[in-house]
């Protein structure tokens, strides 16, 4: 959608790059756990129910996304520090752009 659009941006590979435990607290304080973490991935799926129970626990479930970084839910949207969206929504980019 952002190359088709021609607007620039930075991509970020978690899995080659990793990401910092502070990235993913931004973005639960901006959006909610409920939507930064995706429980509809197949990660998600295969984590046994301990682990899935302790993503109640704020600290816990950004562990589980360091370690399995597609319970992100992608892509997550910057600009400046800000976060402007998390998992892809053609109308909500619209209104951004």
């Amino acid at each position: 959608w952002l190359d088709q659009h021609k607007i620039s941006y930075q991509f970020h590979d978690f899995k080659q790059s990793g990401i910092e435990a502070k990235s993913i607290q931004r973005w639960i304080d901006a959006m909610g756990i409920e939507i930064v973490l995706n429980k509809k991935s197949t990660t998600w799926r295969g984590l046994d129910a301990t682990q899935q129970a302790s993503a109640s626990n704020t600290k816990k479930a950004i562990q589980l996304m360091q370690e399995h970084t597609s319970l992100i839910k992608r892509p997550v949207l910057e600009k400046d520090g800000q976060v402007l969206a998390v998992g892809f929504d053609a109308a909500k980019y619209s209104s951004l752009f």
